[in-house]
């Protein structure tokens, strides 16, 4: 709520927030500079908390961006972080490439051999799990035009540089609790499934 007086051409301006049962009062009036005492005060034990809270997101970060497994070929190495089973049925991977070469990556064998995935140019659309307890294997998901559902790295991935990538596919059934993942010609990657939320 917000209440204005205006005296002698000054507007003096009081808001009052109530949360979780606290009230919380801040006054401030034109003028002289001892005024800004009370917004400092304020805006400091906000940056505090804001500090702290940072602190806290930093010590998750590692745990959320932990590369569960690693692929590499020549000068691309593949980093996956993190292989979440959804409720819908779906699977979804993701993680990192990096290309340490002096060429532009284009991800050329990474679309796959099947035609209705030509489209999907600099993608991960070829990329599959392979189920070794079930001995079965899973291609990525794709829409009724065939486009992927996966990241398609729009002007490829430059020299020294680290693109973020996702594919989505049929979700194993509950008991397997890990798969190997392959894209291209890359050496397969052996990752464990966590449930999502």
């Amino acid at each position: 709520m917000n209440i204005r007086r205006t005296t002698k051409g000054r507007t003096v301006l009081t808001a009052v927030a109530i949360t979780t049962g606290l009230v919380l009062t801040v006054a401030g009036c034109g003028g002289g500079g001892d005024d800004d005492t009370p917004d400092k005060a304020a805006s400091s034990s906000t940056s505090g908390k804001s500090n702290d809270d940072a602190k806290d997101e930093e010590s998750k970060a590692p745990a959320e961006n932990e590369v569960l497994a690693e692929s590499k070929q020549g000068d691309i190495s593949l980093a996956i972080t993190s292989a979440v089973r959804d409720e819908g049925g779906f699977l979804t991977v993701s993680g990192t490439v990096t290309n340490n070469g002096s060429r532009l990556f284009v991800a050329a064998d990474w679309r796959g051999d099947e035609n209705e995935l030509r489209q999907n140019a600099s993608s991960v659309a070829g990329a599959s799990l392979v189920d070794q307890t079930g001995k079965k294997k899973y291609l990525i998901l794709r829409d009724t035009e065939g486009r992927c559902l996966c990241t398609r790295f729009v002007g490829g991935v430059k020299s020294g540089e680290t693109a973020e990538w996702y594919a989505q596919f049929p979700a194993p059934p509950e008991d397997t609790t890990k798969v190997s993942f392959q894209v291209g010609s890359m050496p397969p990657a052996s990752v464990e499934i966590s449930e999502g939320e």
